[in-house]
């Protein structure tokens, strides 16, 4: 056995179209190559909005944004079998950390487009950048 062998599949997981459409094809990639899948979930709380008056009474704390955050990721995984799967959430910046992530990776996999036009205007293309700084191969797939 190889050391690639041995190395994760990871696919980024958020709930979209993509998200799901790239979960498919990471979680079929692991079976063919017998390869461990990481089904990485990120969320980000932002703290500026905690400061509000009355957001923790409208589920706005990080408690619930990470609990409804795991629902979705053990939802999007619910169907996912016969491959070794790790499900991992955490707090960040999901660009950053997809690519620290790739670090370690066999390959990275990810959606085309997680969010709408104007937020990725905002916020830049997960999937452009992952492009551009993974240290492993990256498969960007569009939703079906």
């Amino acid at each position: 056995m190889s050391d690639n062998e041995l190395r994760p599949i990871v696919v980024g997981v958020d709930g979209s179209a993509a998200g799901r459409a790239a979960l498919r094809w990471a979680a079929e990639e692991a079976r063919r190559h017998d390869s461990p899948l990481d089904a990485v979930s990120v969320w980000h709380m932002d703290y500026s909005v905690m400061m509000a008056p009355g957001a923790a009474a409208s589920g706005l704390d990080p408690a619930g944004i990470e609990a409804a955050n795991r629902s979705v990721l053990d939802a999007a995984t619910a169907d996912v079998h016969d491959v070794d799967l790790r499900r991992i959430l955490i707090e960040g910046d999901v660009k950053k950390l997809l690519v620290e992530m790739s670090r370690d990776a066999r390959m990275l996999v990810v959606g085309n487009r997680g969010h709408n036009a104007a937020t990725e205007l905002l916020l830049g293309s997960v999937s452009a950048y992952c492009v551009h700084h993974a240290s492993c191969p990256v498969v960007v797939i569009k939703a079906s």
